[in-house]
């Protein structure tokens, strides 16, 4: 159907009130926020599982290649430089986890912002007692028993492991065998992506 067509069946506009009640508007914009939310959640395990399937695809091929029975330094740099990669896109996958918990977060205080304009507006009865979260009781954006959280320390403890490698393989191509650096910079890198998860969420 032609747009002047469809014009032509739509009924006339009364000037004396709003052809959208406000009602509607907030229905619409709570239900596409509510939506927003969701797909933020949904994108947090699409994101940690595309990070944990490329580790492991690496780690299959590792294992596939039988790297101990036989030693070359060439082919321990270039473990080395794998593991280095997997240990960077995990700084990428903890970043993009933090943007979605804002996003998340971000609507939740939008949705609350409705509610507390009908908790203004409506006097009839007293919706406080309905609405579990407020602004006064909303959660930690960076709390740390939240499922954000544990997915980004899950991340953070694979691209700790994939830096102690990255470490661990380089000495091997330089002719050294040291467990205890690698350990180290692995539990140094862990802490950091910590540290960088709860700084940024501040």
């Amino acid at each position: 159907m032609k747009p002047e067509e469809l014009e032509k069946k739509l009924p006339p506009l009364d000037a004396s009130r709003p052809s959208i009640e406000p009602d509607q508007i907030l229905i619409a914009e709570f239900n596409y926020i509510a939506q927003v939310a969701f797909q933020a959640n949904e994108d947090r395990a699409r994101v940690t599982s595309f990070y944990l399937v490329s580790v492991g695809s690496f780690i299959a091929a590792i294992l596939s290649t039988q790297v101990l029975a036989s030693p070359q330094p060439v082919l321990y740099w270039s473990f080395a430089g794998l593991f280095l990669f997997l240990s960077l896109l995990a700084v990428t996958t903890i970043l993009q986890l933090i943007r979605l918990r804002r996003s998340w977060y971000d609507c939740i205080r939008a949705i609350n912002h409705i509610k507390n304009f009908y908790t203004r507006n409506i006097k009839t009865i007293d919706l406080k007692d309905a609405f579990h979260w407020n602004a006064d009781t909303l959660p930690a954006m960076n709390k740390t028993n939240s499922l954000s959280f544990f997915l980004s320390a899950e991340v953070g403890l694979f691209g700790s492991a994939a830096f102690g490698a990255a470490y661990y393989f380089a000495l091997l191509g330089l002719g050294w065998v040291s467990w205890g650096p690698a350990i180290l910079l692995g539990i140094g890198y862990f802490v950091g992506i910590i540290y960088l998860y709860r700084r940024l969420l501040k």
